[in-house]
């Protein structure tokens, strides 16, 4: 039996409304949070759908798991950027900034030599922090501040001077979340002391070991957005907050899917939210547990898909590199098995630089090799301000015969 929520069964079974409250509220199997909802204590219930949930989560992590240590480390590298960028431009998306994948991809090349104002640049260095495993404090309100000023602080103040944290540590003001239509849909918590006690109970929550860790981050995720303790940012410091905590839990790769998921999901999700901030769901939580650890498990099952085809794929690719030229020459194998990784997995293909590091080679003797190779019509060359990247032309490679190769002239020297 699906679980109603709170506020339709105040209309549909509005007998039955108290009496259902009262059994969910003091069910053994409701967990409660120190928190008010309004005036109503925060609380959900471990439903048989939230478990099968976070089994089938932590299957499929195995599984994941599994083929990031089958596939080669580069591939995994260059996928794992690739995710990465689409983190970073979908959550920024979702909340209207718009920003490229060609811009969130210059700055992570350009990382080390770049100017600190670039925009985004806090932004691309926090979200890095999830495949080191960095530890991030998270226990007290100036740390939550200081991950907001590291990660969009910048772009907030740029955009609007007026959204700049007024309080001691949040805003003093009052601010309104409103819907795309411009209603307003919540009004977050004010005055800024209220502000700081309940953030002090989200963090308590969060950072309670004796609780399933799912459950912390999505139950910490509805808080924060309850919350909202800045004039704006707080949807993407939050995402970041569930990436980086999911990244503790499950494989750091997960933790890049979240705001493809919720962008796709993105009616659901306010939805969620809005059910859960109502008076008539008197602090029930479950509903966006529901909903938020289905983003996660969507998320999971589309990061597993994705592996599992590019791993095929990458497997059917090495078995046609054994019919290209020169293919007994250790040094061509290796450069076609990246060619081939680079087309599959990467942004936008392997660099020179790249290429030079991984073969030991030096730039002539890469240039020459990689000369033959385009004379078969094989090479994708790409070029990004200074730096050259390369691919191997798939369908070329699926097709080929030896009769069948092109005359081409050899690269610029890369």
């Amino acid at each position: 039996m699906s679980y109603v929520e709170l506020i339709k069964l105040f209309y549909v079974e509005p007998d039955r409304y108290e009496d259902i409250y009262a059994q969910r509220f003091n069910s053994p199997y409701a967990q409660h949070i120190d928190f008010t909802v309004g005036q109503f204590p925060a609380f959900f219930v471990v439903t048989p759908e939230i478990q099968d949930r976070m089994l089938s989560i932590q299957k499929m992590d195995k599984k994941i798991l599994f083929l990031c240590k089958e596939l080669p480390e580069v591939a995994l590298e260059q996928f794992s950027k690739r995710c990465l960028i689409d983190e970073i431009v979908l959550t920024n998306n979702i909340e209207g900034v718009h920003s490229t994948r060609r811009e969130i991809d210059g700055i992570l090349m350009n990382l080390g030599r770049q100017d600190q104002h670039t925009r985004f640049r806090g932004l691309v260095q926090k979200y890095l922090m999830l495949q080191t495993n960095e530890d991030i404090p998270l226990r007290t309100c100036a740390d939550i501040r200081q991950v907001y000023d590291d990660l969009t602080l910048r772009e907030v103040v740029e955009d609007c001077p007026e959204n700049m944290p007024d309080g001691e540590i949040f805003r003093k003001g009052s601010v309104s979340v409103q819907s795309a239509t411009q209603k307003e849909i919540h009004r977050g918590l004010y005055p800024e002391e209220k502000i700081i006690r309940a953030m002090e109970d989200a963090l308590d929550y969060l950072n309670d070991d004796s609780k399933e860790l799912l459950y912390r981050i999505s139950v910490f995720h509805y808080l924060l957005g309850y919350i909202h303790p800045f004039y704006d940012g707080n949807g993407r410091l939050n995402r970041f907050i569930s990436s980086y905590m999911l990244a503790k839990e499950l494989q750091p790769i997960l933790s890049f899917r979240l705001s493809y998921t919720i962008k796709e999901n993105i009616r659901e999700y306010y939805e969620a939210f809005k059910t859960c901030n109502h008076p008539r769901n008197r602090g029930d939580l479950t509903p966006f547990l529901h909903m938020f650890l289905r983003v996660v498990y969507k998320s999971t099952e589309h990061l597993l898909a994705a592996l599992e085809e590019r791993a095929r794929r990458l497997n059917h690719y090495e078995e046609r590199i054994i019919k290209l030229p020169q293919v007994n020459d250790q040094t061509f194998y290796r450069l076609y098995y990246f060619l081939v990784q680079a087309e599959l997995f990467s942004e936008r293909g392997i660099s020179t630089q790249e290429l030079l590091s991984y073969l030991d080679l030096s730039r002539a003797t890469l240039r020459k090799k990689l000369g033959e190779i385009d004379r078969e019509g094989l090479l994708r060359t790409e070029q990004y301000k200074r730096e050259k990247y390369y691919g191997i032309r798939l369908d070329r490679l699926d097709g080929y015969r030896p009769e069948t190769s092109v005359k081409a002239r050899a690269p610029e020297a890369p």
